[in-house]
């Protein structure tokens, strides 16, 4: 089954703040890695747990797709936001997203399973 591709309006920022080469490497990326099985995990598509921007996250390098899918009809991929991984912070927009530990006492190793809890500002808060 094809899916359709659609862009949330914000996203049109997210792209403009990419250089050309990353533009171009993600939108070809989006079109052969969601328009057929965007719900299958593989190594650079992954589910993610409960957070407030999206539930599945296409990896293109640094680059970052977060995206839904509507099973339909029509079956759509809707893109909700890209950005540029850089070590543990996420560039949406030009706009740095980090995370830390929602209990201040807890330390979090690199690439641990977290869950969202809170948004503040442009930092996530996690729990482990």
């Amino acid at each position: 089954m094809a899916y359709t591709i659609e862009f949330a309006a914000s996203v049109k920022a997210h792209l403009e703040a990419l250089t050309a080469n990353q533009r171009t490497t993600v939108l070809a990326k989006i079109e052969g890695q969601l328009s057929k099985q965007p719900l299958v995990e593989t190594r650079n598509r992954k589910p993610l747990r409960p957070n407030p921007v999206a539930p599945w996250e296409l990896r293109v390098g640094q680059l970052r797709v977060f995206y839904d899918v509507s099973e339909g009809p029509p079956a759509t991929v809707r893109i909700l936001a890209v950005g540029v991984k850089d070590r543990d912070v996420v560039r949406i927009g030009g706009e740095e997203w980090s995370a830390r530990a929602y209990m201040e006492d807890q330390v979090l190793e690199p690439g641990a399973r977290v869950e969202v809890v809170k948004i503040e500002g442009a930092t996530a808060l996690v729990y482990q």
